[in-house]
């Protein structure tokens, strides 16, 4: 295996963003969670938190990989679960051990994605000490957006995750907040949504599509013939609000690296354009996994067999299912390659391209509100171009 791996050093991509799972359990149970309520169970069988020899192997790996490739920076995401059912003190000791790990010049950039709940000002303290910056997922700002995010006792999350968004954005905490994730619903009003999330204040706000797949749809599709895109009908009108208002205060990555991609500027986003796919996933036991929305396919689906203790990032970089995020346009459909929006679409989400004996050569479940979204975009770039 190691013999491919010095191969695999010279031509593939290596990874540039390690998502480390500090603990697999959550504190909420979400009713629309892909980890937990999803094809895979294979949560049940990691260890609550990781160990310290875990994370201390994790750190070597990181350090060994970007040592290898000459990277001029990483990204060392602290995921779960939820990451604050571990310690701050734990999570900032493992910041700083893979600071001291990767070869000097090479910058770790470290962000906490949480939900909320647990997040206190000595919490954040910690985390600010260690220069890691805190990622909220959220559903909208306002209590009715955020309905299926409840604890295991049924109760309501809202209170506690816009106490978290309180303390973030307050002056003194607004520094370390990278911002918010949410998930859209189509069934919501967009502009309500939107206009909520803003109030919270975030510097940047990342909506994402939910996983599913052709065989696993998510809710509303496939469309009815009256409302066809409804996700990208979703979209448009929180571009067209971003577009003409606030976009030079609040970033909103899926919409700025549509229109780099459209201006024919390299863009890295995991749902948009043709760049190889740079994460990577470590579990709590040490495995070495692809990103978790692989998951809502079918059990094992972002299974690598590898792990920390036995292997390295780049035995992982010779993986077929890796391999395949970094072949462009010949991993795609014969449908997609063929689209005069592949180069901005890139087939979409990996994820969502699946179908039940089929595997991932497909257009994404999630294709036409993909074009929907491409071209109104398209349109207000033209229109802002034009004398």
């Amino acid at each position: 295996m190691h013999g491919t791996a010095e191969a695999v050093r010279e031509s593939a991509v290596p990874f540039r963003q390690f998502v480390v799972k500090v603990n697999s359990r959550c504190n909420l149970a979400c009713r629309y969670c892909y980890m937990y309520f999803a094809a895979d169970p294979g949560w049940r069988r990691q260890p609550v938190a990781a160990a310290p020899g875990t994370l201390r192997r994790v750190a070597r790996r990181i350090g060994e990989h970007a040592a290898a490739h000459g990277l001029p920076a990483v990204s060392l995401v602290l995921h779960g679960g939820e990451p604050l059912l571990t310690d701050p003190a734990v999570l900032g000791a493992f910041a700083d051990d893979v600071r001291a790990r990767v070869p000097p010049g090479c910058a770790v950039h470290v962000t906490l994605q949480t939900n909320g709940v647990l997040l206190t000002e000595e919490k954040l303290a910690v985390l600010a000490a260690h220069r890691i910056t805190v990622g909220l997922s959220l559903d909208g700002g306002l209590p009715g957006h955020n309905r299926q995010r409840v604890d295991h006792a049924g109760r309501p999350a809202w209170p506690a995750v816009e106490r978290a968004a309180r303390l973030l954005a307050a002056a003194g905490h607004r520094a370390r907040w990278a911002g918010v994730l949410c998930v859209v619903d189509p069934a919501t009003d967009p502009a309500e949504v939107y206009a909520s999330v803003l109030r919270l204040g975030p510097p940047a706000v990342d909506f994402l599509l939910p996983h599913g797949n052709w065989s696993r749809p998510p809710p509303g599709l496939p469309a009815p013939p009256d409302d066809p895109t409804p996700y990208g009908d979703w979209l448009c009108a929180v571009f067209d609000l971003w577009w003409h208002a606030d976009r030079r205060h609040t970033r909103i990555r899926l919409f700025q690296e549509c229109l780099a991609l459209l201006l024919g500027l390299p863009a890295a986003t995991e749902s948009l354009g043709l760049q190889p796919f740079t994460a990577v996933v470590v579990e709590t036991d040490g495995t070495i996994e692809q990103v978790d929305s692989l998951k809502t396919a079918y059990p094992g689906a972002a299974a690598t067999g590898l792990d920390v203790f036995h292997d390295s990032f780049d035995d992982a970089l010779a993986h077929p299912g890796v391999t395949a995020r970094h072949t462009g346009l010949a991993a795609l459909a014969g449908a997609c390659r063929r689209c005069p929006l592949v180069q901005v679409c890139g087939g979409g989400h990996y994820a969502h391209r699946y179908r039940d004996g089929h595997g991932f050569a497909n257009p994404s479940v999630y294709c036409a509100d993909l074009q929907r979204l491409i071209r109104h975009i398209a349109a207000a770039l033209r229109r802002t171009a034009a004398p």
